[in-house]
C-alpha cells in the first residue's frame, strides 16, 4: 500500500505537460514529382516543446507501400542520400525536413495524388508512442 501511495505521489509530482507532452509535425507538404515517378519527399518540421528528447525510429503512412527518413550530404563534392534509422530531437529542439537535407521519402502512393490532398505520416517513437502529421501535396515548383 506504502508503494502505491508513493508511485502515485511521485507521478502527481510531475507536471501535467510533463505527462501529457508530445511532439507536432508543423507544416508538412509533400512534393508531387513533375512526371510520373514512383516517390515523393516530404518536408516540415518537427518540434519537441517536451522537457525530454523523442526519437523516431520508424515511418509509416497507409498512402504509400514503403516511407523513411532520409539525409542529403554533399561528401567529397557529390550529393548522397541516405537512410536514417532513427531521428532524436532534444528538448526544446525541431527537425527540419527540408529539399537537400532531411526529408522524407515516400514510395509507391497506394492512389493518385493531386495538389491540395492531405496525406497522414505516423512517425514511430523510440518510447513506444506515436507522433502523427498531416502533410499537404504540393505540386513541384510550388
Amino acid at each position: 500500500m506504502l508503494t502505491a501511495v508513493l508511485v502515485a505521489a511521485a507521478f502527481s509530482a510531475i507536471p501535467a505537460c510533463a505527462r501529457d507532452c508530445a511532439p507536432q509535425v508543423r507544416d508538412g507538404w509533400l512534393r508531387l514529382p513533375p512526371g510520373p515517378m514512383p516517390m515523393l519527399a516530404g518536408f516540415g518540421r518537427i518540434e519537441n516543446t517536451c522537457p525530454t528528447p523523442v526519437t523516431i525510429v520508424r515511418v509509416s503512412s497507409p498512402a504509400f507501400a514503403d516511407s523513411s527518413l532520409h539525409e542529403t550530404r554533399i561528401v567529397d563534392g557529390v550529393s548522397r542520400m541516405r537512410a536514417l534509422p532513427q531521428l532524436r530531437i532534444a528538448p526544446g529542439d525541431a527537425a527540419t525536413l527540408k529539399p537537400g537535407g532531411m526529408h522524407l521519402m515516400l514510395m509507391q502512393a497506394r492512389a493518385p495524388l493531386k495538389p491540395g490532398s492531405k496525406v497522414a505520416v505516423e512517425f514511430a517513437l523510440q518510447d513506444g508512442g506515436t507522433l502523427r502529421g498531416e502533410f499537404v501535396v504540393r505540386k513541384a515548383g510550388e
